[in-house]
């Protein structure tokens, strides 16, 4: 292969690859973009065209008081490609972003194969390219033969295929009247937090987590959950006590409000550095959305409980990107080599976009001679970033953009000002970091 310095390869032109594709050949590097659509597909693509949306055809929310909203005007103002076309090919959705799926994957299409500096190679690709740069924006549904090389290039243990997802809270969302912090029989510092139930409210709870509705299973998905990561509805139609013996067990517990033994026990462990967000423990689950808020508000504790993340499980594809990954989004073993999108273990469109921006940029940069810089951690882009390759990120799953991931203000702003001064620090952020790209 002919080598340039200023040449990107990019594998995958799903959202992340497009957004890659398109902020490289803007910053003047020529883009090799290769899809291998037509020619095969993966299980849950039909169409030709690039940036196909599987499942919903909604961005989520538009408005700032939303993580979500928040992370797309981030991006509109870095001139996304992704949210630019969104926002031509939007339908009514309320105060959602919903596109016609198919006009927009057709424009997209067409815009990045006018592009002069990107080459469209229509196949599969198997393996990393030998020489130049490298993105790699496969997605969560990674071929099989281009999986098997990544086991090769990184290492088997951090390649994932199952995303068993826990839900997470924010901390000042909990009860402390009902709930309390402690490890089993008191050992080491109180890493937990323990949401207690009676006899009547177990009982109560498992009546309902067995009667909840869950997501079905999509035609491409054939997963079966081994005991590792069984939903945890799936262990309570077991038998009533299941959860009892198992998650919820109480042993090792008591309950400073009682001074007894709870009958059973949730137990919260903290999910980032600042302790601003705890994981569910074991509640990892196919419940639909609306259902595990209603079930799980029954939780002594988590009545008022803001969740940021719902948990999930289904077949993906990703790394560990903390281990892994630099901040720029490049393969510390082999710095040539960038990851992007929903492989790097962010969740939803616009978060898979938003780290094909991100490498789109960096690999540029590199190509040009120029220093990285990095999106701000005030910002929802940086925030997402930085969740994904920080070390600290404890027991590392896939993310969406919430707020609970940006950092805190100190002084501390009150609770129902919190999501507008955030949205303000972020876009002023974003701003100065975007013209900071200009030269």
């Amino acid at each position: 292969m002919n080598y340039s310095p200023k040449e990107i390869h990019i594998i995958g032109a799903g959202l992340a690859g497009c957004e890659a594709a398109w902020q490289a050949s803007r910053s003047g590097c020529q883009v090799v973009l290769y899809e291998m659509k037509p020619h095969q597909y993966s299980p849950a693509h039909h169409s030709p065209h690039f940036a196909e949306l599987v499942c919903s055809n909604s961005l989520k929310s538009n408005s700032l008081d939303n993580a979500s909203g928040l992370l797309k005007e981030e991006l509109r103002f870095l001139n996304s490609v992704i949210i630019s076309k969104a926002d031509a090919h939007k339908i009514p959705a309320g105060s959602a972003l919903a596109v016609d799926r198919s006009t927009f994957s057709e424009d997209i299409t067409a815009t990045l194969e006018k592009e002069k500096n990107i080459t469209v190679v229509r196949q599969e690709i198997t393996g990393i390219p030998s020489e130049g740069m490298v993105i790699i924006a496969t997605g969560p549904l990674t071929s099989p033969a281009l999986s098997e090389h990544l086991k090769n290039l990184i290492g088997n243990e951090f390649l994932y295929f199952h995303d068993a997802v826990s839900p997470i809270v924010e901390t000042d969302s909990i009860d402390f009247s009902k709930a309390f912090k402690a490890s089993r029989y008191n050992k080491g510092d109180a890493d937990y937090i323990n949401c207690p139930l009676s006899q009547e409210q177990y009982y109560a709870f498992v009546n309902e987590l067995t009667r909840a509705e869950t997501v079905p299973l999509k035609e491409f998905e054939t997963l079966i959950p081994y005991e590792g990561c069984m939903p945890v509805e799936v262990m309570a139609a077991r038998g009533v006590e299941t959860l009892a013996f198992g998650p919820m067990k109480p042993v090792g517990l008591t309950d400073p409000h009682t001074g007894r033994r709870p009958y059973a026990v949730i137990q919260l462990r903290q999910e980032n550095q600042e302790g601003n967000l705890y994981n569910m423990v074991g509640f990892q689950t196919r419940l639909k959305w609306p259902e595990q808020k209603r079930v799980f508000s029954m939780i002594p504790g988590l009545s008022a409980a803001s969740f940021v993340r719902y948990g999930s499980l289904h077949r993906n594809t990703y790394i560990h990107s903390p281990t892994l990954l630099l901040k720029t989004l490049q393969l510390k073993s082999n710095p040539r080599i960038f990851f992007a999108g929903q492989i790097t273990g962010v969740e939803g469109y616009v978060e898979s976009a938003a780290m094909g921006l991100v490498a789109g940029i960096q690999a540029s940069r590199f190509a040009l001679g120029l220093n990285p810089v990095t999106p701000p951690a005030t910002t929802m882009t940086g925030a997402l970033l930085s969740y994904i390759t920080s070390p600290y990120s404890i027991n590392f799953q896939p993310m969406n953009a919430n707020f609970g991931i940006l950092p805190p203000f100190d002084p501390a702003v009150r609770k129902r000002e919190r999501k507008q001064k955030y949205a303000e620090r972020a876009l002023q952020a974003i701003k100065d970091w975007g013209n900071s790209l200009i030269k």
